[in-house]
């Protein structure tokens, strides 16, 4: 028995089976590259679903987290700690809003802005207690607690696990209408991702997300942007809302907050919005912890620079349009912006497993989303000449 196939082995008897990875086991990375057990280097095109915009071992995150794990780690939110107001501050300067809550995991960071736009919409928007509702899209992903697949209109995600919590209403992605015609006098928030990302990398018309912004302001509903993967330099700009100039009255963040280190999360608004939660009301043993702070004040740090976004605009170029070059040859469709690509193809060809396991054969990382759908969304230290190898290694694939 291979190495490979002994991990695989091993881990498939001792764990739930909760994913169906690809048939390969990562021992080392850095930058845009990993190495298996084997020995083996494949280019990475899924960076941890956006957790590693900064790229495997970047050293400034290390650098942060090694120096804070010399140190302290963790005291809970029982007490300060002398890395929690920097962090806090730093996020805040970066969204523009007043406060942010920290959590961990997305989810978590999902579930924080469901409490804080109920509790909002009690408290200041007058909604009577037990009313509120929040409107959500079609094709949504924001994590996978029981609150959250209630609300999926995913079956795999959703099946099986009600009964589900009320208060979300429905709508279809894109259409700037259906919101519309959906808020009533209990409607406390808009829940959008501006960009889907598990739905196949789909980017809403030009304008949505200014005339919800607009709606928004005008109905008394808060418009929270689920950045978790769209957000943090992956499409060109710091958060996808900038393409539209769009500010949101909360902004949902995750994974690349963490760098690829640690799990980090928060939810930023201003004062009249998360100044609703009061002591003992929410909270999290290891939300804001001292380790998650560092590498966070880091990942911000990155951010200033500009250069990451810098890349994503100009090798999301390159990467666009070589895929573009596909289109008809087997690929039906590409859709995305900056360095995240969704690749529709033809069912007849291959279905998206199959594609990524062709990819994994020849150094490709990928994964596949709903029937014949691929993402590809490589850290932004990628380098142009990479870029034009994974497509190159990409149309080997394709009849044709």
């Amino acid at each position: 028995m291979s190495m490979t196939a002994e991990h695989i082995e091993r881990g498939e008897r001792h764990s739930a089976h909760n994913y169906h990875p690809l048939p390969v086991v990562i021992r080392e990375a850095r930058g845009a590259w990993v190495t298996d057990v084997e020995g083996r280097r494949y280019l990475d095109c899924l960076a941890g679903y956006s957790s590693l915009n900064f790229g495997h071992g970047n050293e400034t995150i290390l650098a942060a987290a090694r120096e804070q794990l010399d140190r302290l780690t963790l005291t809970s939110r029982a007490f300060f700690h002398d890395r929690f107001a920097e962090f806090c501050a730093a996020l805040a300067g970066l969204t523009g809003k007043d406060m942010v809550l920290p959590m961990n995991t997305g989810a978590e960071a999902v579930e924080t802005a469901i409490k804080v736009a109920r509790k909002w919409g009690y408290e200041v928007k007058g909604v009577p207690e037990g009313k509120a509702n929040i409107i959500v899209a079609e094709g949504n992903f924001h994590g996978r607690t029981t609150t959250i697949v209630g609300f999926s209109t995913d079956p795999d995600a959703r099946g099986g696990f009600g009964p589900f919590a009320p208060g979300f209403t429905v709508v279809k992605y894109g259409l700037v209408d259906a919101v519309r015609d959906a808020i009533d006098e209990n409607t406390v928030a808009v829940l959008i991702e501006p960009i889907q990302g598990e739905a196949g990398v789909v980017v809403p018309p030009d304008g949505y997300l200014r005339q919800i912004r607009q709606i928004c302001l005008e109905r008394n509903v808060l418009f929270v942007a689920d950045e978790i993967q769209s957000g943090l330099g992956r499409t060109g700009e710091t958060f996808a809302c900038d393409h539209e100039g769009v500010v949101p009255d909360m902004y949902v963040l995750g994974k690349a907050l963490g760098g690829g280190v640690v799990p980090v999360s928060a939810v930023a608004a201003n004062a009249d919005v998360l100044g609703v939660i009061r002591p003992g009301q929410h909270g999290s043993t290891f939300g804001g912890n001292p380790l998650a702070c560092a590498v966070g004040i880091a990942v911000i740090g990155l951010l200033r620079t500009g250069e990451f976004q810098a890349r994503a605009r100009e090798l999301g170029a390159v990467l666009h349009r070589r895929l573009g070059e596909l289109v008809g040859r087997g690929v039906v469709a590409v859709r995305g912006r900056g360095l995240w690509a969704g690749i529709d193809f033809d069912p007849s060809v291959a279905t998206g497993r199959q594609v990524c396991e062709a990819l994994l054969e020849r150094g490709v990382l990928a994964k596949d989303t709903h029937g014949s759908t691929i993402r590809l969304a490589p850290p932004l230290v990628v380098t142009e000449d990479e870029v034009n190898w994974a497509v190159d290694r990409l149309a080997e694939v394709l009849p044709g």
